[in-house]
């Protein structure tokens, strides 16, 4: 089966799929509760990243896995702030976007994806987003429970750029 095939038949049966779940929402109301757009909105958000997940298995592209990661951190970043109503974190939480590309190239990896992708690179994605997305939440106000102290991550996080700068030049 070609390329083409392959889109072909993954995109008519992520339709049939999506038809099916329709029909069984419109013939079981308690299904329909589950469909509510206004409590799951999100989760059209996490479909179209397990779709996007998908798509690249079955057309052979195991790099679609970084898209489908950052799409579906997006939308569980939504789901939290739809369900808490916390829309403000947005001041933050945006910083873990790029620690999202850094899961995905993991996963791209492990699937056998593009040569490429290196742990340390990927990790080292990861750990830069982390650390924006405690600085920043601790400078919006995202994590109250710090008081005063927050210029405390700013110190560490420069200790350790500075210490990875010194054990990147010995090697």
């Amino acid at each position: 089966m070609n390329k083409g095939q392959r889109s072909s038949l993954t995109l008519g049966v992520i339709l049939v799929v999506l038809g099916a779940i329709f029909i069984a929402a419109n013939m079981v109301p308690s299904l329909r509760v589950l469909l509510d757009q206004a409590n799951t909105w999100p989760m059209i958000i996490e479909a179209v990243a397990i779709g996007l997940l998908l798509l690249g298995l079955v057309i052979g592209v195991p790099d679609m896995a970084v898209p489908a990661v950052i799409v579906g951190g997006i939308g569980g970043i939504l789901w939290w702030q739809n369900a808490t109503g916390n829309w403000s974190s947005w001041a933050y939480m945006w910083a873990l976007i790029p620690g999202f590309s850094g899961l995905g190239m993991l996963f791209a990896k492990a699937l056998g994806g593009n040569e490429r992708y290196n742990a340390g690179s990927a990790l080292s994605t990861i750990g830069t987003s982390l650390v924006l997305f405690v600085v920043f939440g601790a400078f919006f106000g995202g994590f109250s429970w710090m008081g005063p102290y927050w210029p405390l991550l700013l110190i560490a996080a420069g200790l350790l750029i500075g210490i990875r700068s010194f054990i990147r030049r010995k090697n």
